[in-house]
């Protein structure tokens, strides 16, 4: 509070003849040496009523009044009670990113910066009686409950790694208490609402945090500008990065206990942007992750075609798709069905994302020269049975997982691309024979993920029989009454959508492909035969999830191009 505020709230007192003329001098030196300001002391000390103070602090600072009593705070959830104790503060209401606080004396409210951190709301002042103030805050704390409490504190970090012994830093700004409460909560929040990524993403006058929930992003929270280097440096000392370089991309890890036996991991990367490093987390919570082939969303029959290649002992396993598609936990599903005491299983990943018990899992390093192919040649010197493979990105990696599926093992990898036919394609791109692909790839699975709907909330979508044709299903399937379903949105969901399921195009390599493969033919020509063989394609896997009432027409159609 200035001096000009203080003799400003004085003056209206002693106009009011609340306060004596000699006692203003007084008052104003409670305002600095009080430990609960200038307004506690006047109504403890003074008697002033609360409600005439109100009305003079709210003059002086012109800021509105509001009186507690005509409306109905609730619950409290954005700020903890320990907090509101502490600022003397009570939430009142949300509008967008702004979060308006009943405060009775600005002069004792200095922490406006650290409540913007913890909350990620801009912060504005609402003048409220001292009495009515405090009455609420008792209230709050009486309702405040254990499990309450231990939800601000949910997650615990660990301290298992060191810090890079060139990281000189000064962390007095970076490990301050609001900010360190700040960052935690956002992550316990991704780990509640089980998003898939957080994006830290800093911009010249603003900066935004992004969940990715069921594939889409979804702004979350808007800390102010000025603090994006603490975020960053905070976020980098947590992943045990170097805090000094900004100029490159870095790659590290967060690992965080949400319970005496369970701990959640977060694979880091930064990367420099025009206004500084944007930060993305992907969240590897194996809590929430079922692997089971049957709970991928294959079809029946593509689920067999799966499990029937799985039985051999030898050749190549290629599951294909854009990043996010869901290809890594396919493979680990695959994983958990082969992995038993009897087999040698090896993996070599960039990163590990889930941790097998059982499974030897290698983690790709090229600053020390451990890359894919070194990995592999070193598995096939340690007696292996099935070798995973985390992308065939370059043709040495894949000579050599083509010539160990050749050999008597089972090689399971990935590959970018958009389907079946043109994973094969790419394969001779990379450099690879074609007479050693059609001999040693046995099956290819392309993948996609696509968000299901609600149940709760879904509706029938009126779609006429125009439309629905054009969209790929058969006058059939019209005449039967075929009922398509539309994302809605309640309190139960995100946009209508509740989690996802995999769609997938699932081709066994058969004689014909193999010799398609072997005349040079074009992906136009391997897909046509595909086709002739009876394997669905990706938008015909979708539309199967769409008629099941799974998910909507709108949904396939972001996801999957029709043919």
């Amino acid at each position: 509070m200035s001096g000009q505020q203080q003799r400003q709230i004085a003056d209206h007192l002693v106009q009011h003849s609340l306060l004596k003329s000699q006692n203003v001098d007084r008052v104003i030196k409670l305002a600095t040496t009080s430990e609960y300001g200038m307004v506690a002391a006047l109504i403890d000390q003074y008697q002033i009523p609360p409600k005439t103070l109100a009305h003079s602090v709210a003059h002086a600072y012109g800021l509105p009044l509001l009186d507690l009593d005509t409306i109905n705070i609730g619950p409290t959830g954005t700020i903890s009670s320990a907090v509101m104790q502490q600022y003397q503060i009570v939430p009142l209401w949300q509008r967008g990113h702004r979060l308006f606080i009943g405060i009775a004396d600005p002069s004792h409210f200095t922490q406006s910066t650290d409540l913007q951190l913890q909350t990620g709301l801009s912060i504005h002042l609402v003048i409220v009686e001292l009495d009515k103030l405090r009455q609420q805050l008792n209230q709050a704390y009486t309702d405040e409950t254990p499990d309450a409490l231990l939800d601000e504190a949910l997650l615990r970090l660990t301290d298992e790694l060191p810090l890079h012994p060139d990281q000189s830093t000064d962390n007095t700004q970076i490990d301050a208490a609001p900010l360190v409460r700040y960052v935690n909560q956002v992550l316990a929040d991704a780990i509640r609402s089980g998003a898939s990524d957080i994006h830290f993403e800093p911009y010249e006058d603003h900066y935004r945090i992004r969940f990715r929930s069921d594939g889409i992003l979804h702004e979350k929270t808007a800390p102010p500008a000025a603090v994006a280097t603490r975020l960053t440096a905070r976020l980098k000392v947590m992943a045990c990065l170097d805090v000094t370089e900004r100029r490159l991309p870095q790659d590290g890890r967060i690992r965080v206990r949400n319970a005496p036996q369970s701990a959640v991991d977060f694979r880091v990367n930064t990367c420099p942007t025009l206004y500084g490093e944007k930060i993305v987390l992907r969240v590897l919570n194996t809590a929430n992750t079922a692997l089971q082939i049957s709970g991928l969303g294959l079809e029946q029959y593509q689920q067999n075609l799966l499990l029937h290649a799985l039985q051999r002992p030898d050749g190549m396993i290629l599951t294909t798709g854009p990043t996010g598609s869901g290809k890594t936990m396919s493979l680990y599903a695959i994983l958990n069905q082969l992995n038993h005491p009897g087999v040698n299983i090896s993996t070599v990943e960039d990163p590990v994302e889930i941790q097998l018990p059982g499974i030897n899992q290698v983690n790709v390093n090229l600053k020390t020269g451990l890359n894919f192919a070194t990995a592999l040649r070193a598995f096939l010197r340690q007696d292996p049975d099935i070798l995973m493979v985390g992308e065939m990105r370059d043709l040495e990696t894949a000579d050599i997982g083509i010539k160990a599926a050749q050999t008597g093992h089972l090689v399971l990898t990935t590959l970018h691309t958009n389907d079946v036919a043109h994973s094969l394609l790419r394969l001779t791109y990379l450099g690879i024979p074609a007479f050693h692909i059609a001999a040693s790839i046995h099956l290819i699975m392309a993948q996609r993920l696509v968000r299901c709907l609600c149940p709760t909330c879904k509706q029938v979508d009126q779609l006429g029989p125009t439309t629905l044709q054009n969209a790929g299903f058969t006058p059939e399937d019209i005449a039967n009454g075929l009922s398509v379903y539309r994302a809605v949105g309640c309190s139960l969901c995100t946009d209508g959508y509740q989690g996802r399921t995999g769609i997938f195009e699932v081709v066994p390599i058969s004689e014909s492909l193999s010799s398609l493969m072997l005349q040079g033919a074009s992906s136009l020509h391997i897909r046509d035969q595909i086709r002739q063989e009876g394997h669905l394609s990706l938008h015909e896997a979708g539309l199967n999830k769409v008629r099941s009432g799974l998910t909507s027409l709108a949904e396939i159609n972001r996801v999957v191009s029709v043919p």
